[in-house]
């Protein structure tokens, strides 16, 4: 019993210090950081002041964009988790972990991790740029609260994504390229109009993705609409992308790795 909790503490403490690293390194981009936040805040200024009055002449649709965009940050600042992952696997550092007494895997759960919190206050910043901008939600705290747990699901489901797509990828810059495509998700769902006013063909794929659950979801936390409609296909679907995502990167991790 006592071998096993050592074992135990051990992993902790080897996961906790993968986790400081992947945020340092985070700290010390400033630059990806910069895009993460710059790039939505962006997108919701181009669609509220360029784009809202011909969709929305009643001047109330930054109230529709704000949780598409929302969620167009995290996926970005999700995506570059597989830069990370796919140059960790390419300069050699797994093959220096892997003869150290650790769980190299861990390294992973380090990036994914720190992805979390960087995204997390990423989203942080665009939710007030949105309310500066005329964004006016009608949500009680603990609907609040639910729409920051559905948020934060959504980040580590697509984290562990980006990291599984990270780890197949063949280097960073494939990596970017694979990450970039899921990138589409948001636009072909209801996060900029209405699925309604989409041709017949694309609604059916708008309405049966993953993105458009989790966006309405968040938008009648926010909102003050209907929220049974949507959130147990929202927390299905992203359950579904993490449970797969991590059995994807342990195997193709442990395939990869030791191969080395």
């Amino acid at each position: 019993m006592l071998e096993n909790q050592m074992q135990k503490t051990s992993a902790l403490i080897t996961t906790m210090v993968f986790i400081r690293r992947s945020v340092l390194h985070s700290l010390r981009n400033v630059d990806a950081l910069i895009m993460a936040i710059a790039l939505p805040i962006m997108l919701m200024l181009l669609f509220t002041y360029v784009f809202g009055g011909a969709i929305d002449s009643s001047g109330h649709y930054v109230n529709y964009v704000v949780p598409g965009i929302i969620l167009l940050c995290a996926g970005f600042g999700s995506s570059s988790t597989a830069v990370d992952v796919a140059t960790d696997m390419m300069n050699g550092i797994i093959d220096r972990f892997r003869t150290m007494p650790i769980q190299s895997i861990n390294v992973i759960t380090g990036h994914v991790v720190a992805s979390l919190a960087r995204n997390l206050l990423a989203t942080g910043v665009v939710i007030i740029i949105g309310l500066l901008v005329g964004f006016h939600p009608n949500a009680s705290i603990l609907s609040w609260c639910a729409a920051v747990g559905m948020i934060g699901l959504f980040i580590l489901a697509f984290t562990w994504l980006f990291a599984a797509i990270g780890l197949v990828a063949g280097n960073p810059a494939a990596a970017s390229s694979y990450g970039f495509v899921l990138l589409f998700l948001p636009y072909l769902s209801s996060a900029f109009v209405p699925i309604n006013t989409m041709p017949k063909w694309l609604q059916g794929i708008a309405e049966n993705q993953p993105i458009t659950p989790v966006i309405e979801t968040i938008r009648a936390l926010l909102m003050g609409g209907e929220v049974t409609n949507h959130i147990g296909l929202a927390v299905g679907w992203c359950l579904l992308i993490l449970v797969v995502s991590i059995y994807w990167s342990t195997l193709t991790f442990k395939r990869k790795a030791g191969r080395r």
